[in-house]
């Protein structure tokens, strides 16, 4: 295995990178989450048991991997204590297994006040569909460079004056504007005194620990959130996550040398899944679409919300692949598509006039796309758990294939099922 590697989604996410991040994670030294906070969701499942992590990287069930919140993620405190509880109730061993930059932002209770106040009073803007915990708001503060982060928790002082600050920013706006209530600063304050005495022993500083754990040469893997797609910048904007889920993410909250890593693995789904609002070309709304849903169990792990389902988007693939110069794939869930007496694939964009377009450089023209299809048929038999590429059915192998012939990057892996070794390693 290469020593270096980065895992991303390569489409709008739940691509089934936890699965994929707990697999290879078992040769793997150092895991490092890169990005977003606990609107994220990454489902493992081990004999039958599954276990969802919004925030601890999704290798802390491989007893000898170190696991690390970089300085990219935004913490919810309450999330994050609240994983650590299910984890040791799970009989996971934590002790010197969780670290922590002590420059990630926190995730404050009036983060969330005032996403939820904006989603419930939006009726004159964009309906994003926000996860509704904070994210943005807490994005925004690190921005605006007034954010609360976790080196701040050690000096008392230092806390109060600046979540005064914050608490006062926000509960301003939540009782004048939204007419909602205001958020506890005695409560808040006190509540963050007690995490910082959890947290004290797991504060890094990241690019030095990085630095003695390449010259000591050590295996790191980076974890992506979410999905190229729904980057802060090169997404379909404004319907986007408000991270940077691309591979500069990776380098920007870490401080690792580009130069450093060795292979940048993208997760992709084969079909097309989205949650929330946004242009998604492929999508399908007829019987198909819901044999997808539920044999994909495509339900958000953070929202539980159904997610919206599309066939497979070669176009949207090929603008990932620009953004993040992906090495190989892994294709997840082929198994979804037992049974289907016929696949599509999309090849290209139509816009209006006739306009055929082979790549998006403008989030504004997804909405106006219209997909061109190359149909395939389906293979009418089981591909569950299937080891081997070579016992899987011709049909399969060829969908397989063909994708690969269009996006012109090597598939390396294929997810046949949602347990751990459910995989075929090429």
């Amino acid at each position: 295995m290469k020593k270096n590697i980065v895992i991303l989604g390569a489409q709008w996410g739940d691509e089934g990178k936890g699965k994929i991040i707990d697999f290879l994670s078992q040769k793997i030294r150092y895991v490092i989450r890169c990005q977003g906070g606990n609107n994220a969701g990454h489902t493992i499942v081990i004999k039958n048991k599954k276990i969802v992590l919004h925030l601890i990287p999704s290798s802390i069930l491989n007893k000898k991997t170190i696991n690390i919140i970089s300085s990219g993620v935004v913490v919810s405190l309450d999330a994050l204590v609240s994983e650590i509880r299910m984890l040791e109730n799970n009989q996971v061993d934590l002790k010197n297994r969780i670290f922590i930059s002590a420059l990630c932002p926190l995730v404050l209770p009036c983060h969330i006040a005032i996403d939820i106040a904006r989603e419930k009073n939006n009726k004159n803007t964009i309906h994003i569909g926000t996860t509704k915990c904070g994210i943005g708001p807490a994005y925004e503060d690190k921005i605006a460079r007034r954010a609360l982060r976790i080196n701040d928790l050690f000096n008392e002082k230092k806390l109060k004056y600046k979540l005064k600050i914050i608490m006062d920013y926000y509960n301003f706006q939540l009782v004048n504007y939204y007419r909602v209530n205001s958020i506890s600063y005695e409560e808040n304050f006190e509540r963050l005194i007690q995490y910082s005495k959890i947290l004290k022993s797991m504060i890094i500083d990241i690019p030095n620990f990085l630095k003695i754990a390449t010259k000591n040469h050590e295996s790191i893997m980076f974890e992506g959130a979410q999905g190229a797609l729904l980057d802060i910048d090169y997404g379909t904007y404004p319907y986007v996550t408000s991270s940077n889920t691309t591979i500069g993410g990776i380098i920007s909250s870490t401080g690792f040398s580009p130069f450093k890593i060795d292979s940048i693995l993208g997760i992709l789904k084969a079909y097309s899944t989205r949650v929330g609002k946004g242009p998604f070309p492929t999508e399908i709304f007829n019987e198909i679409s819901n044999i997808l849903l539920t044999k994909g169990k495509e339900f958000g792990s953070t929202t539980g919300r159904n997610r919206r389902i599309g066939w497979f988007d070669v176009v949207a693939v090929k603008r990932s692949i620009q953004l993040n110069s992906f090495s190989e794939f892994c294709l997840t869930k082929i198994d979804v598509l037992d049974n289907l007496q016929e696949l599509k694939i999309c090849i290209a964009y139509k816009f209006p006039k006739n306009f055929q377009f082979n790549n998006i450089n403008y989030s504004e023209y997804w909405s106006y796309a219209k997909p061109i299809y190359e149909s395939m048929p389906g293979w009418n038999s089981k591909t569950h758990g299937i080891k081997k590429f070579d016992n899987l059915p011709v049909l399969a192998q060829n969908y397989i294939k063909r994708i690969e012939d269009l996006i012109k990057i090597p598939i390396k892996m294929i997810s046949t099922g949602s347990e751990r070794n459910d995989i075929i390693v090429l």
